[in-house]
């Protein structure tokens, strides 16, 4: 038998499954490591927020929200809710639909 009937069908993704693919959350959250000491404070802030922004993205991404006009204020908070993430500013809603504008 070749080695290519052996093998099992890979689990369907929101792009190939019939219907929509509940979202996976994380099994284990990622091991946080101390940021750089002797930055300005505005930089831990812009640092920060990138990292909630991406974490978002990431899961609308999941949620099959694709397009950044998908994705207004009210959708990215609820989803931050979801994953247990504090509620976003309108500033980082935004910075949401950029990383998912220029992710292509």
């Amino acid at each position: 038998m070749p080695a290519a009937a052996l093998k099992s069908k890979p689990l369907p993704t929101q792009s190939t499954a019939k219907r929509p693919v509940l979202l996976d959350l994380p099994y284990v959250p990622v091991q946080k490591r101390p940021l750089p000491p002797g930055r300005p404070r505005q930089w831990y802030v812009t640092h920060n927020r990138r990292l909630k922004a991406m974490r978002l993205a990431i899961a609308l991404l999941d949620s099959g929200v694709y397009m950044p006009n998908q994705a207004r204020n009210e959708t990215i908070r609820d989803t931050a809710e979801m994953i247990g993430v504090h509620p976003p500013s309108d500033t980082t809603c935004h910075m949401v639909r950029a990383f998912m504008r220029y992710a292509r």
